[in-house]
């Protein structure tokens, strides 16, 4: 992600957590709260260190912040690994109608972006 993207991304509300090892960030993902709702955003570990659970471990503390009962995770469509990342930790993805309604109004994204993107909802009881 561009620094200038980043810069707005956290304007924006978006919070960063990370995973480090040896002086690299090898995991990351991104929580902000929207209204009336969470959002899990940019979650990404590096290639070589996936499979080891640290995706895992950043997604449970997210959640652990969160002060919703309705926690949303988007992805792209073409992503079955990420789409099967959140199912396994209880999201369910919504229907396609659904999903258009909740990133025009939650996330700040292109149309496109809107077309080839699932979302992935994870009803809690509240805090």
């Amino acid at each position: 992600m561009p620094a200038q993207e980043l810069q707005e991304e956290i304007r924006s509300g978006v919070q960063f957590y990370g995973c480090i090892e040896d002086n690299t960030l090898i995991a990351i993902m991104g929580i902000q709260p929207v209204n009336d709702v969470t959002l899990i955003r940019h979650a990404y570990v590096l290639t070589s260190h996936q499979r080891k659970g640290l995706g895992e471990k950043l997604l449970k503390h997210l959640l652990s912040l969160a002060k919703t009962s309705t926690v949303y995770a988007g992805t792209w469509e073409a992503a079955p690994w990420a789409i099967k990342f959140y199912g396994k930790h209880g999201f369910k993805l919504v229907s396609t109608q659904e999903k258009n309604n909740l990133l025009k109004k939650y996330w700040n994204i292109p149309e496109r972006q809107v077309e080839t993107s699932v979302v992935l909802e994870l009803k809690r009881q509240p805090k």
